[in-house]
């Protein structure tokens, strides 16, 4: 290593046109080329939730490396804690360091569009300002921790099915203003890498995008290299001539294609010449930021950080008083999701899953060593979450004799994952049929949910006395857990994707055909679409409970800039519970000029408020809180008119507003409306 940093940097007049067509192409799965030992080579690695690391053992077998588990990118983007999103990507640099890995391929920052995407485990929320800037404090630690991030999937692969084939039908706005929006706000913390997806945008394969790239390169900044996800590309010379760098893993056959291309005029120098140089700039300055790199958190401290995600993104849906347990609870917990002998019920499938995964998970165990009374386990349903293991019955009276029963419920590695969509937003008839048949025993029942990804209460939810979901946790998930049943912690985390009523009305993909999907609902995503079409939702986009109660008063607006306001207001805890809030901050226009949401989120934070204080609360909506992408100017347009601020602890409970008159370009007046 000390001699190759002695090394003269190679520039892209050093090589041939055969080493620099070889540079264009990965050196089997997992690494870039080294051009016989001239450039430094790029070890990657798949991981946004754990490092999934592949060695090969002495029997020629694939095996997966242990590595730290933390919980999925859902739980972490349910903190809103971009500062713990940060830690998190410092945690994972250490991880990185310890198995020699240069590049991360994380985190996944596309919208969930679709409730039933099986790959929204892994990504942060269906709101793309709360999306990027959560990925972007995640790039952040990661990076300023000397390991490269790699973004991805670009762009709109929102669902799984078919997506080696279908095309992404979206329209321009649409894109600008949701789905390019994420990857626009990541790009701020100059992430090293971005990995292209797997479908076809508005009928052009992401892998040959020259537009997407374009955008991404010239109006956001990006100076990295662009990655194709493993075996996206289809014509080697078309995605080469649009801008893709990097194709993985290496394949013999494009890579032949490619050089009888340019032999034959096919790929242009100057094509060739950019994307050679951009590798070349990749390489080197990923090399010198890893050579430097430090194991700054060892593997206790690693895991404390996964603990604490799961700690502040655990949400609490429901609660009649059942909650928290008191110490003298006799508790009977039911469900293998609570005591797991496989990785299967508790994390997603695909590559963000690592083998080796929460295996120690024991919730039985954890309530156990903090509680007088007694605490007793039922298996009931297991992994697969389709039949009974055991005596159900048995499991229902043990609940029906506790002070409290604990359901355990969710779907796991068999239901979510990459590369299959959710059927249904429905638990398992089983597992519906558990909670019942425990509810109509003991009023006294909990249920806690490990999904990646909402879950349809609707059945059981009024019958039960409180719903906790989890989400797939990480090491020491069940310690956190445990403390904020037993009160020990008070929960903070809000819902980053909203919770719908029934999977009929939040179904998307019934405008999709075996190769096109259509995004006709265009801007109506998520908790703007249930809002626009009066969509039932049990649990909005923001919610949250709390042990703690918290009022909001004395809202003031104030211009300080031509398109700038400084929102202020007062968050009192008036209980006996010390906590968090996490206040939000949305927008929306009267009477617009064109379409627009009836409502936005355009700001937010997170507050300790110790019980019994009040804290002021300041944020800064800028030009972009006003702003829509005009499609027939090609821009970003601010129309003169009236907008309303609502600030609230969810997109529906708004608890304070106050309205802007911008007239020519600037904030003329404000006036903020009265309790």
């Amino acid at each position: 290593m000390a001699e190759q940093k002695k090394k003269k940097k190679i520039t892209v007049n050093d090589l041939t046109a055969a080493e620099k067509l070889r540079l264009l192409c990965g050196d089997g799965m997992w690494r870039t080329a080294s051009l016989g030992g001239k450039l430094p080579v790029v070890v990657m690695s798949d991981g946004p939730v754990g490092l999934r690391t592949e060695r090969v053992d002495e029997t020629g077998k694939t095996i997966m490396l242990p590595a730290v588990a933390y919980p999925s990118t859902d739980v972490l983007c349910n903190t809103w804690n971009e500062d713990l999103a940060r830690r998190t990507g410092e945690a994972l640099s250490s991880d990185c360091a310890d198995r020699g890995v240069d590049l991360l391929l994380a985190p996944g920052v596309n919208i969930k569009r679709d409730p039933l995407c099986g790959r929204n485990f892994e990504y942060y929320s269906e709101d793309p300002l709360l999306a990027g800037n959560m990925a972007g404090a995640y790039v952040a630690g990661l990076q300023e921790s000397g390991t490269g991030a790699c973004v991805k999937h670009f762009c709109c692969n929102n669902s799984e099915y078919n997506r080696l084939y279908q095309s992404s039908e979206v329209s321009e706005r649409a894109l600008r203003e949701l789905y390019y929006k994420p990857f626009e706000i990541v790009c701020k913390s100059k992430p090293a890498a971005v990995m292209c997806a797997y479908n076809r945008v508005n009928g052009v394969y992401a892998s040959e995008n020259e537009k997407g790239f374009s955008v991404l390169r010239e109006c956001f900044g990006f100076d990295g290299v662009v990655i194709s996800d493993w075996c996206a590309v289809r014509d080697r010379t078309a995605a080469a001539k649009a801008g893709l760098d990097i194709e993985m893993p290496f394949s013999e056959t494009h890579y032949k294609k490619l050089c009888a291309d340019y032999e034959n005029g096919k790929l242009s120098d100057e094509a060739l010449n950019a994307a050679a140089s951009r590798v070349l700039d990749f390489v080197y300055k990923l090399k010198e930021r890893t050579d430097k790199r430090k194991v700054t958190r060892n593997e206790k401290e690693r895991q404390t950080i996964a603990r604490e995600v799961a700690a502040e993104g655990i949400v609490l849906l429901k609660n009649n008083g059942v909650l928290p347990l008191e110490r003298d609870d006799n508790v009977a917990v039911c469900g293998s999701y609570a005591k797991p002998n496989s990785a299967d019920y508790l994390t997603a499938g695909g590559s963000a899953c690592i083998e080796n995964r929460l295996t120690s998970f024991d919730l039985v165990r954890a309530l156990d060593s903090r509680t007088r009374g007694k605490v007793t386990y039922d298996e009931a349903f297991g992994a697969r979450a389709c039949t009974f293991y055991g005596d159900a019955r048995a499991a229902v009276l043990s609940g029906a004799k506790a002070d409290v029963c604990i359901i355990c419920a969710g779907t796991g590695r068999q239901i979510e994952g990459e590369g299959l969509d959710r059927e249904t937003m429905r638990l398992p008839l089983v597992q519906e049929r558990a909670i019942l048949s425990a509810a109509a025993e003991n009023t006294q029942t909990v249920v806690v949910l490990f999904a990646g990804a909402p879950v349809d209460v609707s059945p059981w939810e009024h019958e039960v006395g409180a719903i906790v979901y989890a989400g797939y946790l990480g090491d020491g998930g069940d310690e956190a857990l445990a403390e904020l049943l037993l009160g020990d912690r008070n929960f903070s985390g809000k819902l980053a994707t909203s919770f719908p009523v029934f999977d009929e009305v939040s179904r998307i993909v019934d405008c999709t055909t075996v190769g096109v999907t259509r995004y006709e609902e265009e801007l109506s995503v998520g908790y703007r679409g249930y809002a626009e079409n009066g969509r039932g939702v049990l649990y909005p986009f923001g919610y949250g409970l709390s042990y703690a109660r918290y009022e909001y008063d004395s809202l003031a607006v104030e211009a300080v800039g031509d398109l700038m306001a400084e929102v202020s207001y007062s968050l009192a805890n008036v209980s006996h519970e010390n906590g968090s809030e996490i206040s939000q901050v949305y927008v929306h226009p009267v009477s617009p000029r064109v379409s627009r949401p009836e409502r936005e989120l355009k700001a937010y934070k997170k507050t300790e408020i110790a019980a019994g204080y009040e804290e002021r609360v300041h944020v800064l909506l800028d030009k972009t809180a006003f702003s829509y992408y005009s499609t027939a100017k090609g821009q970003w347009q601010v129309d003169d008119g009236v907008y309303m601020i609502g600030v609230g602890e969810n997109c529906k409970d708004i608890y304070l507003s106050a309205c802007i008159v911008i007239e020519g370009g600037k904030i003329v007046s404000v006036a903020v409306e009265e309790d």
